[in-house]
């Protein structure tokens, strides 16, 4: 079985769930078992053939939902049975036949070296017939995973994984569809495990033969409202239950060691993205009436969020009083009393401050997103061309430097 350690032979095993894909799950299900011994199929309610009859006479295992409940709920099925029967990791590949089972000799080496990690089969998405929704849909994931987590991972959409069995089991999941596999690296990423990303092939069909699950609409809004309750985890106080030690927690250090987390602060770098969606941060909190405390929540926001904090503090200054808010209490203002407020006195502003504190709230719930995305998409324009200029001048200083090292050989 292409040399699998003795150590994997009985400890790492496969699964693959399956709804309506009577023309590709055999295949894909005896080619994993070519790949490894043990091989357990989850069919989640198929309609189109009985999953079952198609695996008699091998040594496959099937497990059955009576109905349809989704791809999460059917690795959650898998991952029970797997932890009764003693396995130690979990490899999940979809039985559309996008992936390839060979691809699981790579995916084992990793699997050895980090056990406390849970191993992505990063798609190469070089090859033909890739749909332009599947490479919109691996940096949307990536980029929601970055904001709850702080890590960067390539392809956390890919279906192609290897999960520590012990340490998964021990987490609490509500996603029973794609949301899952989202909440998933999330919740272990909290929790101290490493995700590991390994590239491997990906084949999709024409887009005439494909056979696809996902309802780009419902499934999309169900992934948003996941990430949405992530990022919103992520920002609550109170730790997260840890499996694995990791490092300290830096807002912790930022209440004990202020110096230190300064000095952290200063060393700080970040992508033209990463600057522009904490300039993006920045300029929405600043803009909210929280008087005096903009610094202190930005820092704790961009802390959690393992964001750029220099940039997110610094950039709620194009903010400050008097035209923002001014703005913002003449917007809310408007929406309230369909005009606008043409007089600016002390009774309007202090005798009547309760009134113009709610206007200001409904105007910078209004003009804060947009400020936000037209500062951070201007200043990941300016770090993009600053960052293309230093790499040019580089390329030339060395050239230069190559040309001058030529001459002195020559003479």
């Amino acid at each position: 079985m292409n040399n699998i350690p003795e150590k994997q032979k009985n400890t790492v095993w496969c699964v693959v769930p399956v709804f309506n894909n009577k023309d590709t799950i055999r295949s894909v299900a005896i080619a994993c078992r070519d790949e490894l011994s043990h091989v357990v199929v989850v069919d989640d309610g198929s309609t189109d053939v009985d999953v079952a009859s198609l695996f008699k006479g091998t040594d496959i295992t099937v497990l059955r939902h009576g109905k349809n409940q989704g791809k999460g709920r059917a690795i959650l099925t898998a991952l029970r049975y797997l932890k009764e029967h003693g396995a130690e990791f979990m490899i999940t590949i979809d039985a559309d036949g996008q992936h390839h089972p060979e691809d699981i000799r790579l995916l084992r080496p990793a699997i050895a070296a980090n056990p406390d990690c849970i191993i992505i089969g990063a798609r190469r998405m070089n090859a033909p017939n890739v749909p332009a929704s599947s490479r919109f849909g691996m940096k949307f994931s990536d980029f929601w995973l970055r904001l709850e987590t702080g890590i960067s991972v390539r392809d956390s959409q890919s279906g192609f994984r290897a999960y520590p069995v012990s340490h998964i089991s021990q987490l609490s999941f509500r996603g029973s569809s794609y949301d899952f596999e989202a909440e998933v690296l999330a919740k272990a990423a909290w929790a101290g495990l490493g995700i590991v990303s390994v590239d491997v092939d990906v084949t999709y069909a024409v887009k005439e033969e494909r056979v696809s699950h996902f309802h780009p609409f419902l499934d999309n809004l169900i992934l948003t409202h996941r990430h949405a309750l992530l990022v919103g985890r992520r920002l609550c106080p109170w730790p997260h239950k840890r499996l694995v030690p990791g490092g300290p927690n830096e807002f912790l250090m930022l209440l004990r060691h202020p110096l230190k987390f300064c000095g952290m602060l200063l060393k700080e770098r970040a992508s033209p993205a990463e600057l522009g969606i904490s300039a993006a941060v920045g300029t929405f909190i600043a803009a909210l009436p929280i008087f005096s405390l903009h610094t202190i929540v930005i820092v704790y926001v961009t802390t959690r969020l393992k964001m750029n904090r220099i940039m997110a503090v610094v950039i709620q200054n194009l903010c400050a009083p008097p035209f923002v808010p001014a703005v913002c209490i003449e917007i809310g203002y408007f929406i309230r009393h369909g005009s606008w407020l043409k007089e600016m006195s002390q009774e309007t502003l202090l005798h009547q401050a309760p009134m113009r504190l709610w206007e200001w709230l409904i105007g910078s719930l209004i003009l804060g997103p947009l400020l936000a995305v037209v500062i951070g998409l201007t200043i990941f324009a300016l770090a993009s061309a600053v960052q293309k200029k230093a790499q040019r001048d580089k390329g030339t200083q060395a050239q230069s430097k190559n040309t001058e090292v030529r001459s002195q050989k020559t003479e």
